[in-house]
C-alpha cells in the first residue's frame, strides 16, 4: 500500500548501498559460518541468509542463478551451498540461522549481534549446551532440568548424529577442564616447591 510502513530497515542507506552491505555480510556468513555485526544488520543479513539456503535447497538451475547474483563471490561459493550446506538443511524445514545478542564492539555503543549458521562447527548453542552440561557433570548432576533438555532437543535435533556428537563435545569439555586445573595446580604447587627446596638447602648448610 501506497504510503505504508517499511517491512524492512533501511540501515540509514540508500537502496543500492542497503543491498550492496547485505550481500557482503551474507557471502561472509556462507563462507565463515559465523560473523559479528550490529543488531540491525543482522537480522536484515539474516532473512537473505535464509533464502539463499532456501535456494541451495531447491538446487535447480534458476536456484543457482538466483544465487550468483548474490554472492559477491559465486565461484568460491555456490559449491559449498549446493553442496555440504544443502545436505546439512535437507531434514531442517527452516531456521538455519541464528542471531544472539552480545555486548557492543564499538566504542558508540551500538547493540551487536553474532550471526551464525546453526548446526554447523561454530555453532553456539551446541557448544553452550555441551559447557553447561559438562559443568553439571563435574558436579554430579545428571538429571536435566527442562531448559537443559529443551536446549538439548534445539542442539541436536537436525544434526546428525547430534546426541553422540554432544555427549562428544561435553567429554571434551571435561577433560579440558580438567587439563586446566591441574596446569593451575601445578603452578601453585610449584612455587611452593622452590621454596621448600630452598629452606632445605639453608638446613643443609
Amino acid at each position: 500500500m501506497a504510503g505504508g510502513a517499511a517491512k524492512y530497515r533501511h540501515l540509514s542507506r540508500k537502496s543500492s548501498h542497503r543491498q550492496a552491505l547485505l550481500r557482503n555480510l551474507v557471502t561472509s556468513l556462507i563462507k565463515h559460518e559465523s560473523i559479528t555485526t550490529t543488531w540491525p544488520k543482522a537480522k536484515e543479513a539474516q532473512r537473505l541468509a535464509e533464502k539463499l539456503i532456501t535456494l541451495g535447497k531447491k538446487n535447480t538451475e534458476q536456484s543457482r542463478r538466483s544465487a550468483i547474483s548474490i554472492f559477491f563471490t559465486p565461484h568460491a561459493l555456490i559449491p559449498k551451498l549446493f553442496g555440504p550446506l544443502r545436505e546439512r538443511y535437507a531434514s531442517r524445514p527452516g531456521g538455519y540461522t541464528r542471531v544472539l545478542r552480545v555486548e557492543p564492539k564499538k566504542d558508540d555503543q551500538a547493540p551487536s549481534a553474532i550471526l551464525e549458521l546453526v548446526d554447523g562447527p561454530k555453532d553456539m548453542k551446541f557448544s553452550l549446551t555441551a559447557r553447561r552440561l559438562a559443568r553439571q557433570r563435574d558436579h554430579g548432576i545428571y538429571t536435566l532440568t527442562e531448559l537443559d533438555q529443551l536446549n538439548s532437543v534445539k542442539a541436536t535435533k537436525f544434526r546428525e548424529g547430534g546426541v553422540a556428537l554432544l555427549e562428544a563435545a561435553i567429554e571434551k569439555v571435561r577433560l579440558e577442564t580438567a587439563e586446566e586445573k591441574k596446569g593451575e595446580k601445578k603452578s601453585v604447587e610449584e612455587p611452593e616447591a622452590r621454596e621448600a627446596a630452598k629452606k632445605s638447602e639453608k638446613s643443609d648448610q
